[in-house]
């Protein structure tokens, strides 16, 4: 199946799935807990984003050259993917700590002032995704991370069949 023979794809699959995963461990590492939610989400250290873009393009580059018009295609894309989970991404993520405050906030208000009735918390609010972005240094080192696997990958695809 030639889909399973796209080295820039699966390098880049490998990278997004390395990245999440070790998400848990650093986590665990910096909090004492262990957060498996970190697996499908967004944000964290290190930006599994960018280690996909970055191990795409990697993976072409290895592949066609950094001449080919393809690899600057794919750098490009690299660069706005990246350039975004830092800028608009990360400041929706800040929107969102401010919003998800204000609301909480006016249930305390609404709780205090009317008696609100006794229902769940989680029924009487829903808070907005806070953990969209990235800090540069996550998204640096997912960068790093999707370099890095794919020139490990590389090396063990094509240097073990010879």
């Amino acid at each position: 199946m030639e889909l399973l023979a796209n080295f820039p794809l699966l390098a880049s699959l490998f990278a997004i799935f390395f990245a999440q995963f070790v998400k848990v461990p650093i986590t665990f590492f910096v909090t004492k807990k262990i957060d498996w939610s970190l697996l499908t989400s967004t944000g964290g250290m290190p930006s599994s984003h960018s280690a996909a873009v970055t191990a795409l393009s990697t993976g072409i580059a290895l592949q066609t050259g950094f001449d080919s018009p393809i690899f600057a295609v794919a750098a490009i894309f690299a660069i706005i993917t990246m350039f975004d989970a830092t800028g608009v991404r990360r400041q929706a993520g800040e929107q969102a700590i401010v919003l998800n405050r204000l609301v909480n906030d006016f249930n305390k208000f609404l709780n205090e002032a009317k008696g609100w009735q006794n229902k769940p918390e989680q029924e009487k609010r829903k808070e907005l995704k806070e953990l969209l972005g990235h800090k540069p240094i996550e998204v640096f080192f997912g960068g790093l991370t999707g370099i890095l696997l794919t020139l490990l990958l590389h090396m063990l695809i094509y240097y073990t069949a010879i």
